[in-house]
């Protein structure tokens, strides 16, 4: 942790905005104007671009604001990742032991945060979150079972362990909803071997862990945040469908998009993997959160069903009993402030990646980053509240 902190106060005082706004949009089709012009203070985004540039969130790799369907800001910042984990890639830990030369050590700079050093950076388990959005598609054309079909429809039950009454009656909806009920435990660091998610990723045949996992508690009773749950929905997409969700996801969501360049990962024996696999460049993932924003339509096409991205905003459940911040279809939902009963929906990703909504105002974020052994980091809190501050003429 002390050597992570070091080396990333090393390199903070080197980074450097890219290229330039119009440079960086130019490809990806997306309108650019300015923040006056878009009711957005300059200044206030300045100095959250200065407070990113000092270090203060550690390695903060993008920010993106697009206000009104305009990129209004958006900086890249560079870091030297051979140098702040390099020596980590080759020291066997729960973050890559099991695969020391492969995509799924988080500490190799030729994986991670950026794919082969391109500019898809891995979005981690904001994948969950596009899982989610391509079942939603797959809804909207009759091709995805409905939410509350029993998970063990999609397994033979003479091969899976620990079958009770209770996991009989988890269905599809607490799989996307965190509330599947399963004994899983991903609440511990993901640099500590005995996290369900670091034992899931060592595991030869993830759906079978996790589908063999014992009851806990009863489905859709309990938030309990759980990884493999959302690697039993490309299972049961791919039994549902016939078809693989990267697959479907590139023809009915990618391509409507836009979105031309991404890789996604692969568990060991093929199936995609939906809870953490995916790449994307930000100004792609921030499509995909106008697309919520704008109720699944996009360019006069309804992608999605105005009444999926409704039912996926909607507070499913509170992540802890007193908890302010809300879960719906793998999206994470925030109030605007204390007291406010608005909220603002995210996607949230290991390292610091936030695609952040914030509807009343008009307002889209992209945040990504790699700050993965704790210390500083940027908080879905702090980036509404800066990002609302930064809104001239928002709402009270």
């Amino acid at each position: 942790m002390r050597l992570l902190s070091t080396l990333t106060l090393a390199v903070a005082c080197c980074l450097a905005p890219s290229l330039s706004l119009a440079q960086s949009t130019a490809a990806h089709g997306w309108p650019v104007s300015d923040p006056k012009t878009e009711g957005m203070d300059p200044d206030a985004l300045a100095r959250f671009d200065a407070d990113i540039v000092s270090g203060k969130y550690g390695s903060v790799d993008s920010m993106l604001v697009i206000r009104h369907g305009r990129v209004v800001y958006d900086r890249a910042y560079t870091h030297d990742y051979d140098a702040i984990y390099g020596q980590r890639a080759g020291q066997a830990s729960a973050l890559n032991a099991h695969d020391p030369s492969g995509p799924y050590n988080y500490f190799n700079p030729w994986w991670h945060p950026y794919y082969r050093r391109s500019n898809l950076h891995t979005l981690q388990s904001v994948t969950k979150t596009v899982a989610s959005v391509i079942i939603g598609v797959a809804s909207k054309r009759g091709e995805f079972p409905a939410l509350d079909t029993p998970v063990l429809k999609y397994f033979d039950e003479k091969k899976v362990a620990s079958i009770d009454d209770r996991k009989r009656r988890m269905t599809i909806r607490n799989l996307l909803t965190m509330t599947a009920g399963l004994e899983w435990n991903e609440s511990l660091p993901y640099n500590d071997p005995t996290n369900s998610s670091s034992i899931l990723e060592a595991s030869a045949d993830w759906v079978q862990y996790v589908i063999d996992r014992p009851m806990s508690d009863e489905p859709g009773t309990k938030f309990n945040y759980n990884s493999g749950a959302t690697e039993l929905l490309a299972h049961i997409f791919r039994q549902a469908t016939g078809q693989d969700m990267e697959e479907y996801g590139a023809k009915h969501l990618f391509q409507p998009l836009g979105i031309k360049d991404w890789f996604w990962k692969r568990i060991p024996w093929g199936l995609v993997d939906s809870e953490g696999g995916l790449y994307l460049e930000r100004h792609d993932l921030a499509k995909i959160a106008l697309l919520f924003h704008q109720k699944g339509a996009w360019k006069g096409q309804q992608i999605v069903a105005e009444d999926w991205v409704k039912a996926s905003l909607e507070p499913a459940i509170a992540v802890s009993p007193n908890s302010a911040v809300k879960y719906g279809y793998k999206w994470w939902l925030y109030p605007y402030a204390k007291g406010d009963s608005r909220l603002a929906f995210a996607g949230s990703g290991f390292g610091g990646q936030l695609p952040i909504v914030i509807p009343e105002d008009d307002v889209v974020v992209v945040f990504t980053a790699w700050n993965i052994l704790g210390g500083k980091s940027l908080s879905h809190r702090e980036a509404i509240d800066r990002i609302r501050a930064a809104v001239a003429d928002r709402k009270p």
